[in-house]
């Protein structure tokens, strides 16, 4: 496919973005990243996943910025990334590429927290020894090929999709808000109106829709959760009770083969647990954190003493 090459503008699709004022824009060979960071302290990287932006971290992003230093990139091909050629969109090619724009910002997480195949990414990195973070997070993590029919069926029709130069453009047309929302509650997850909205524009946008089909077009997991039973860090595997997406089941399996790792459930949420419930999903990154030492551990404030009543 050749790349579209009328992405996203940020200074018109972008002009109410979540966390505008965070963001940067940074070359590496091939691509002009659209990227985010703010708040101080230990480094945290926040990766995306399919069809997504760095929008997704619109609440969690801040709340974790309270103790992180936090960045969060669009993935090559999505969002306000742009690709000045066709880009790696492979499992190794996008770990490659988020590798060099670490390189480039001079970024070395001590905490990593991927969605979706973002997580696939991040664990990429970590077994390529790219990074060496303390603690790394699953949210929803997609590390499983599909099963059944759809395991065979899925990946040629994106591929087939991928190599159709028009399929971005017809995809982005029929992209209307109403379908989005249906595609959004589909995953399990009950999305307000702002960020449907959000959504809708990214999958208005044939570059974007290019960038998610290409992804997907290219993903291959088969034997990847063999490996990653050599991961690293402390690993949690966090899934949504009403994932629709990725089985839910997957985060106990994957955490039984991963030494040292555990599964945890955000109840009543869906494939996008991190947008239902940030406050939750946030909480849950900083226990882990405080838990192999990278941040100190909050306690809370003694209940106040209550004096007795003077006597009249």
């Amino acid at each position: 496919m050749i790349w579209d090459p009328e992405p996203l503008s940020f200074a018109h699709d972008g002009r109410d973005w979540p966390n505008r004022e965070a963001s940067a824009f940074v070359e590496t060979r091939g691509l002009r990243w659209h990227v985010q960071r703010m708040g101080s302290g230990p480094q945290l990287l926040l990766i995306h996943g399919t069809g997504a932006s760095t929008h997704s971290f619109e609440a969690l992003m801040p709340l974790l910025a309270r103790r992180f230093d936090v960045v969060a990139p669009d993935l090559p091909g999505h969002g306000f990334t742009r690709a000045t050629r066709s880009p790696a969109l492979s499992l190794p090619g996008m770990a490659r590429s988020v590798a060099a724009l670490l390189k480039a910002v001079d970024f070395a997480p001590e905490v990593v927290v991927g969605h979706s195949a973002g997580a696939a990414i991040l664990a990429r990195l970590c077994l390529d020894g790219a990074i060496a973070p303390a603690l790394f997070v699953s949210l929803n993590g997609a590390f499983l090929p599909f099963e059944g029919p759809a395991g065979f069926l899925f990946p040629p029709i994106a591929k087939l999709l991928f190599l159709n130069p028009l399929a971005p453009r017809v995809f982005a047309w029929v992209a209307s808000r109403s379908a989005v929302d249906n595609l959004l509650t589909g995953t399990g997850s009950k999305i307000d109106r702002r960020g449907v909205d959000f959504y809708a524009r990214l999958f208005g946008n044939p570059a974007h829709v290019a960038g998610a089909i290409g992804m997907m077009a290219n993903w291959e997991l088969t034997g990847f959760s063999r490996e990653m039973r050599k991961l690293a860090p402390k690993t949690v595997f966090v899934a949504g009770e009403n994932d629709k997406a990725v089985p839910p089941g997957d985060a106990p399996a994957l955490a039984a083969d991963v030494p040292g790792a555990r599964a945890e459930t955000i109840r009543h949420a869906g494939h996008l647990a991190h947008e239902e419930k940030p406050e939750e999903v946030c909480d849950l990154i900083l226990r882990e954190a405080a838990g192999c030492g990278v941040i100190a551990a909050t306690t809370p404030a003694p209940p106040r003493r209550r004096e007795p009543p003077k006597d009249a």
